[in-house]
């Protein structure tokens, strides 16, 4: 049991180092996504990401508004804001999905952009 405990740590560490400079889009429990570049995660389940967007829903307010403007429309489009905040640490306790983005180039097989959620 004790070898296939350490088989176990060894395949999450080199998932993990798999990882490494890619481009992760994480989800916390409060809607917000930030997307940047993996760099390092510790035991608590922390990630540190470089070059990081945060993404955030549009506020009810602005949900309220549009859905009244735009209500003979049938459908309504808002877009998310966003702001540049470079390096950051998101909580490990607060992550809720991990989505690794990958493009053509980077694929082994298939083609097109792929996002795989972790």
């Amino acid at each position: 049991m004790e070898v296939d405990n350490n088989t176990a740590k060894e395949e999450a560490a080199d998932y993990l180092r798999s990882l490494l400079n890619r481009n992760l889009c994480i989800t916390t429990t409060d809607s917000r996504m930030f997307r940047g570049q993996f760099k390092c995660t510790d035991p608590g389940s922390n990630i540190v990401l470089v070059h990081t967007y945060e993404y955030r829903q549009p506020s009810m307010q602005k949900r309220a508004l549009e859905a009244a403007n735009a209500s003979e429309a049938g459908s309504i489009k808002l877009d998310m804001t966003a702001r540049y905040l470079g390096l950051v640490v998101v909580p490990g306790e607060h992550v809720v999905k991990i989505e690794v983005e990958e493009f053509a180039s980077q694929m082994k097989k298939g083609g097109g952009q792929n996002v795989a959620v972790v």
